[in-house]
């Protein structure tokens, strides 16, 4: 059987045992991982002597131990969510408690919660007035972003007309003639999203198919207010996603992986602590005071098998 050299041993650390970013992980994981240039993949997925009292301990968990990650990489990666998540109130006293040097932009985050909240109520308007305000290239330099801003738009003004049988939908194919017909033909994604919206205008709300009712879900709202948030925060020089999800996926990732190369070493689950039945007390008051900043979205705790 082949073995693998101190660099395969790295690539398990990487993936398995650092908590900080993968792209830049803290130099105490190298330190660690370094002091063993003799051990093999197989070493170090393996459990160690065996014992009739004592139950195998499994390498990686042992590992796992020695590797300290420090306060600071915490509390950096506790503001990240809360700045890019748009808490103000909890990221300023949070800066304060924890003696971070960097104070968040309360103001900054003030404004894209208050962009958000407008998309959310469904006042797309004010939305975008407010997103040429905080940064007025934003919308010229995305196409696809102001598209769907405006075809939300257009489906509010389509809910309000159909809301009642005599409606008035004049102001909807006004809007749809001034702002997206111009835009559509530039792009087959913007044509077949505009179409399907003006039908929203042909059937009745009772009759819609599936694809046609969704449009007039929550979801919609929701999703374009998502992108607005991360196009603000990477205008802005910020992660467009706080990082908490991407290690949470990295970590779900190297967990797969692992078991296809040693099935037999590794248990089938291990608990990150997230599981929301034996967590639900504790998790709500702790996000209670976040809850009266805006509302607080689940964790992501699956990944599509890729880092």
């Amino acid at each position: 059987m082949s073995t693998h050299n101190s660099d395969d041993v790295a690539q398990v650390y990487d993936l398995m045992l650092s908590t900080e970013h993968r792209a830049n992980p803290p130099t105490n994981v190298y330190a660690r991982r370094n002091a063993l240039p003799g051990l093999t993949l197989e070493d170090a997925m393996s459990s160690t002597t065996t014992s009739t009292a004592t139950p195998p301990r499994q390498a990686f968990e042992a590992l796992l131990e020695d590797v300290k990650v420090s306060k600071a990489e915490f509390n950096h990666l506790i503001m990240d969510y809360l700045v890019s998540h748009g808490y103000p109130l909890a990221a300023q006293k949070f800066a304060a408690e924890a003696n971070m040097q960097t104070v968040p932009d309360v103001d900054l985050i003030t404004q894209r919660v208050e962009i958000r909240e407008a998309i959310h109520s469904g006042d797309i308007q004010s939305a975008i007035e407010r997103i040429n305000e905080l940064n007025p290239q934003l919308l010229d330099q995305d196409s696809a972003l102001h598209f769907a801003l405006l075809r939300l738009q257009l489906v509010e003004l389509i809910r309000k007309a159909t809301a009642t049988d005599n409606g008035d939908i004049t102001p909807a194919l006004n809007f749809a003639t001034t702002h997206l017909a111009p835009r559509a033909p530039t792009n087959p994604e913007f044509l077949a999203d505009l179409e399907r919206t003006m039908a929203l205008l042909i059937f009745p709300a009772e009759n819609l198919t599936p694809p046609l009712a969704e449009i007039l879900q929550p979801s919609l709202r929701q999703e374009v207010a998502k992108r607005v948030n991360e196009a603000l925060l990477r205008s802005n020089g910020e992660r467009a996603k706080a990082t908490l999800y991407d290690l949470i996926s990295h970590r779900a990732w190297a967990h797969q992986k692992a078991q296809q190369m040693r099935k037999d070493s590794l248990p089938d689950h291990i608990d990150l602590g997230l599981d929301h039945t034996q967590n639900a007390g504790k998790s709500a008051s702790q996000n209670g005071s976040m809850a009266r900043e805006g509302s607080v979205d689940a964790m992501a705790t699956s990944w599509d098998g890729q880092p």
